[in-house]
């Protein structure tokens, strides 16, 4: 009998693409690659947006089989930006960056709990010059500033918050870039209702939402990063997922203009970036020297590549950002950008090894 489709649930429906185009598969880039955003370490428990370091499992079980990958690929160097702090550092830069130099690099990132606690500001700075002695390459700044990391009164702290300056000034002088996620894409701000673009998504990850009013708007969040940037011109700033506007890149443009402290990568991105394929090449364009390439795909693996190649090496149409369409992820389809090889060349690594001071050449 006949099924009748019109009653079919939504988490249910695969369409398939019926336009018929070029298609090119990009397993190996046309220049080196750093891959800038990715993560590596152990798998941190989570418990109301604070990390904690764990002796869970490594999310890369072989290194040695991913330095393999890495050749395939053309992955020069991976940023692991699991680094955390003491112990957990000394970890991650003994399986990483020493049995590998320059394959890896690694950031630290900092315990936020120290907030709820007076005198947190100082107790940050020296974990950061800890970090730094120990060979940490940057700071990783997570989503958890902003949205669940509070003070010693119980306050919600933003990035921009004054009493965060000491951690800044170690990272000036050490020479830290900081790469910082700062909110989620816009619509996890918004009600969850028909007209909700990552609906599917959000009904399969609730703790992605962040509509609540207990935590700050998304413009408010966009808002404090753009006065750190500004108010800390000596620190580099790489604003992770394209600075956490990827749906609005007139506003990635304005920061990039106004503040050459200001980096983006597009780490996760490619079904936002994709979906506005002229938009995008435009931006690249006009800063070729400010974008990095990142994929925050974790473990990484030799699919999640191709597909980032294809997007910025070809002018293919159609395709699929994420290799599915199924519930949790978007349904829709992006195009290449097919970037000039100077600008290819600047993006896939040469701006990563400006900034960040392990990886520099000259």
């Amino acid at each position: 009998m006949e099924r009748d489709w019109r009653h079919i649930l939504l988490r249910h429906y695969r369409p398939e693409p019926m336009v018929r185009v070029p298609e090119h598969d990009v397993r190996r880039s046309s220049f080196p690659v750093i891959d800038a955003h990715n993560h590596l370490g152990r798998r941190p428990e989570t418990s109301s947006g604070y990390e904690r370091t764990s002796e869970s499992r490594w999310a890369v079980e072989d290194v040695g089989r991913l330095v393999a990958l890495m050749e395939e690929c053309n992955v020069e160097t991976i940023v692991n930006l699991d680094g955390y702090w003491g112990s957990t550092l000394e970890a991650n830069l003994d399986r990483y960056d020493r049995s590998h130099p320059g394959r890896f690099v690694t950031f630290c990132r900092l315990d936020w709990q120290e907030c709820s606690q007076p005198g947190w500001p100082d107790r940050l700075a020296k974990s950061l010059w800890d970090s730094a002695s120990r060979g940490a390459s940057g700071l990783k700044v997570w989503k958890n500033l902003g949205l669940w990391v509070r003070d010693e009164n119980g306050k919600v702290i933003l990035p921009d918050d004054d009493r965060i300056a000491p951690v800044w000034e170690v990272a000036k002088k050490a020479d830290l870039p900081v790469l910082i996620h700062v909110a989620d894409p816009p619509a996890f701000f918004e009600p969850l209702t028909e007209h909700n673009e990552r609906l599917e998504e959000l009904l399969v990850h609730p703790e992605w939402h962040f509509a609540d009013p207990r935590f700050p708007r998304f413009a408010k969040l966009l808002d404090a990063l753009e006065r750190l940037v500004a108010t800390n011109p000596k620190v580099t700033f790489i604003g992770a997922h394209v600075g956490g506007n990827a749906e609005h890149l007139a506003w990635v443009s304005r920061l990039l203009n106004a503040y050459p402290n200001f980096y983006v990568d597009v780490a996760a991105r490619l079904a936002d970036l994709g979906r506005q394929p002229r938009a995008t090449r435009r931006l690249v364009l006009a800063y070729p020297r400010r974008v990095l390439f990142g994929t925050d795909a974790s473990p990484p693996a030799s699919d999640a590549y191709a597909r980032h190649f294809r997007f910025f090496e070809t002018d293919d149409e159609c395709f699929s950002c994420t290799g599915t369409n199924s519930p949790g992820s978007v349904r829709w389809t992006i195009s290449g950008i097919d970037l000039p090889a100077e600008v290819l060349s600047d993006v896939y690594g040469g701006n990563a090894r400006r900034i960040i001071p392990v990886l520099r050449t000259t």
